[in-house]
């Protein structure tokens, strides 16, 4: 049985968090925290955080030993995007897409 957590609106850009997720993806659950843990990337807190969840998920009934739990898979899906605008010269007014991400990791035994 597989156990999933997910960020959802998580105020980065969904290609960044993919560098990150796609690192962690068929690991041993602790190898991919060591990893997350050592990555200077923003989205590696992110992700850490979803994958603890996730592991609390599988641990909440006992059932499973958390040292046997692998990344089974990991996936970022783009968020709502929130616009705004940067005046420029003469006038004129630039958009800005301020992404957003849904991270989901699910680990099984």
């Amino acid at each position: 049985m597989a156990w999933q957590a997910t960020h959802r609106f998580a105020r980065i850009s969904p290609l960044k968090a993919r560098l990150i997720s796609d690192m962690i993806r068929g690991l041993n659950a602790q190898d991919a925290l060591n990893a997350l843990r050592f990555s200077h990337q923003r989205a590696a807190r992110m992700i850490e955080k979803v994958l603890r969840s996730a592991m609390a998920n599988a641990d909440e009934l006992g059932e499973v030993d958390i040292e046997a739990l692998v990344v089974k898979g990991t996936w970022v899906n783009e968020g709502p995007r929130m616009k705004r605008f940067q005046p420029k010269d003469r006038g004129r007014a630039h958009p800005i897409l301020k992404r957003t991400s849904h991270i989901t990791v699910e680990v099984d035994a």
